[in-house]
């Protein structure tokens, strides 16, 4: 297993959890920490989890953001490349073959919303903070954020966040679709690890395919992708866990996936 000053990697229970370790710095990504990050995720795919957690070391911040001090002074090709780096982060969650939860444990501001919006579910603790604050910053959100953040908050709420860069609570952010959960700040790692330890537990397979579709629902047509969804839906006849799943519950008792 590789070693990383900027980012820990542990595995329980066919679970991944990827923590960016930079708490002195509220776990803001400079360029160190994205690359750690990507090969992070490289070694995680290679050891094909059942499920990924991303969360942030200490008890202040999921990920504060980007790295400002680095951001100030960029040209705009080296601002293209940064972007290109987050980017591919952060399409990389998306596309893991595996769902990633984000464990959204205090502030998540700017890159760091951007890379939780990335993710297939997100849990926030009750003092969790997110915003996409890059406004006052002079920028906008850089790493897919005025992309995904209309898919789950609606057109004019993503607006009025990234336009007054406006910071919102826990139970703001679920009340607008941004999290599905809230819990109490010392339960948040048990129950993410919980959460993710059953996603694990379901057929590998059919849990990609799902995946899969509802990725491509937000990039197709409905007609096309009701299409691609029939093509996954056949594709997965034939498997160990299709046979496997079909099997045991006209046998009445538990499927043994693969």
């Amino acid at each position: 297993m590789s070693d990383w000053d900027t980012i820990a990697l542990d595995y329980e229970d066919d679970v991944a959890t990827i923590t960016v370790d930079r708490p002195d710095r509220l776990n803001a990504l400079n360029v160190d920490t994205l690359e750690a990050l990507d090969e992070a995720l490289d070694e995680v795919e290679d050891e094909r989890p059942g499920a990924v957690v991303l969360t942030g070391a200490g008890d202040d911040a999921f990920v504060a953001g980007a790295d400002i001090s680095y951001m100030r002074d960029l040209s705009t090709p080296e601002a293209q490349a940064y972007a290109e780096l987050g980017h591919r982060i952060a399409d990389r969650l998306e596309r893991f073959p595996a769902p990633v939860v984000a464990a959204v444990n205090g502030y998540a501001f700017g890159g760091g919303c951007e890379l939780a919006l990335a993710c297939d579910l997100r849990v926030a603790s009750e003092d969790a903070v997110i915003g996409q604050t890059e406004i006052d910053l002079g920028i906008i959100p850089g790493w897919g954020g005025s992309q995904r953040l209309p898919r789950l908050v609606g057109d004019e709420m993503a607006r009025r966040l990234i336009f007054f860069g406006e910071r919102i609570d826990a139970q703001d952010a679920r009340e607008h679709g941004l999290v599905g959960e809230i819990v109490a700040a010392d339960q948040l790692d048990d129950h993410v690890h919980e959460l993710a330890a059953d996603l694990a537990a379901k057929p590998t397979y059919a849990l990609a395919a799902a995946k899969e579709a509802l990725n491509q629902s937000h990039e197709m047509s409905q007609e096309a992708g009701l299409r691609y969804e029939r093509r996954l839906w056949s594709g997965l006849f034939g498997t160990h866990d299709q046979r496997e799943g079909m099997a045991a519950f006209l046998e009445d008792r538990e499927p043994d996936w693969e």
